[in-house]
């Protein structure tokens, strides 16, 4: 199965990222004969607001000019320094010059530019950034700007429209449409197991130097920020949600640390065949049929420092009963930093209750 790939070199963000796009690959051109215009259905979405004959025109027209193209430059140090540029995308969320990008985007440059549609640069100060969910905010120095219009990703449904618009391969205010293929894409299911996002996943073409761009609804309103896509996949891409990516740029916004808890384990959803490969390879014996197997304990984790043990069958969180990987993952994330959680596990046959205190997640 194709993974995606969160690298940390900059010479793979040019493949994986929907990033920085460090290099432009030969096109394809296709017989002119073979460009026959198509006329777009259009599904009618859950709001009561009608909607324009030309919707995606209308869309790019009310938040375009709100569209920024992001310059970054990195700064190799050794025997000698190097330089590397990237482009990506942004959106500005207020007319005072904020304006939200992916993590990705702008990690470790000495030098941000940002280019307004309207053809204006400015030197952009970062104001923080997460890496764990790829989600950045830059400042610069201006006034009464475009903004764009926040949706809610709440309860979007696969099958809605979804507009995308940014700076692919360097190709400035590049508008491409599809659709919602998947909501809630948990970062483990994705292959992107070091972030801690449930993605929208969508078939609107997304590549290199899209990252940071907003994903919109038929209405013109920003419900993601497109950050990645699956190698040698098409019609594979993926945006955080618009509603996380405001509650961590807030956090970042007013200085704060974002805090992401974690336990500190390597688990799987336990099945008949695993447990028989877990017994044969790993020499792990397990009574339970079911729940959701620690393989690994992380040395100094909280769990390894509650007494978690790899062998042990994960039943519960906090009296909730647990299923898969997943659903402890999600678990873990509505707790607190510090907090006490209740892990109920099933040990060689007994059954035993364990108080883990989450830690923040260590980036590297």
């Amino acid at each position: 199965m194709s993974k995606l790939s969160f690298p940390k070199s900059l010479a793979y963000l040019s493949v994986f990222f929907a990033g920085a796009a460090f290099t432009l690959p030969v096109t394809q051109l296709l017989p002119s004969e073979a460009l026959q215009e198509q006329r777009v259905a259009q599904i009618p979405g859950n709001s009561t607001q009608p909607v324009p004959s030309n919707f995606i025109a209308a869309a790019v027209e009310k938040t375009g000019a709100a569209v920024v193209r992001i310059d970054s430059t990195r700064t190799s140090r050794g025997r000698r320094s190097r330089q590397a540029s990237g482009v990506g995308s942004g959106f500005i969320i207020d007319s005072n010059g904020t304006i939200l990008t992916n993590a990705h985007v702008i990690k470790g440059a000495s030098r941000v530019r940002v280019t307004l549609g309207d053809g204006r640069n400015f030197m952009g100060e970062v104001v923080g950034l997460d890496e764990l969910t790829d989600v950045a905010v830059v400042k610069i120095s201006a006034n009464n700007l475009p903004t764009v219009e926040i949706g809610n990703s709440q309860n979007l449904k696969p099958g809605e429209w979804a507009i995308a618009i940014g700076n692919p391969l360097g190709l400035d205010n590049t508008v491409t449409a599809g659709i919602i293929s998947g909501t809630g894409r948990s970062s483990g299911v994705i292959g992107a197991s070091d972030k801690r996002v449930r993605f929208i996943q969508t078939d609107a073409a997304i590549n290199p130097g899209n990252s940071g761009g907003p994903l919109l609804n038929q209405r013109g309103e920003v419900i993601g920020i497109n950050t990645a896509i699956i190698g040698r996949a098409q019609g594979l891409g993926f945006a955080i949600p618009i509603n996380k990516a405001e509650e961590i740029a807030s956090q970042l916004i007013a200085g704060e640390k974002v805090a992401h808890p974690y336990l500190g384990i390597r688990m799987t959803t336990l099945t008949s065949d695993l447990k028989q490969d877990l017994s044969r390879e790993l020499g792990l014996r397990l009574s339970a049929n079911k729940g959701v197997v620690i393989v690994n304990v992380a040395r100094n984790s909280p769990a390894a420092r509650a007494g978690l043990r790899a062998g042990d069958v994960i039943q519960q969180i906090d009296g909730q009963s647990v299923k898969t990987a997943d659903d402890v993952q999600l678990a873990v994330e509505k707790t607190t930093v510090g907090g006490n959680v209740q892990v109920a596990v099933n040990r060689g046959g007994r059954n035993v209750n364990i108080r883990v205190q989450p830690g923040q997640f260590p980036v590297s």
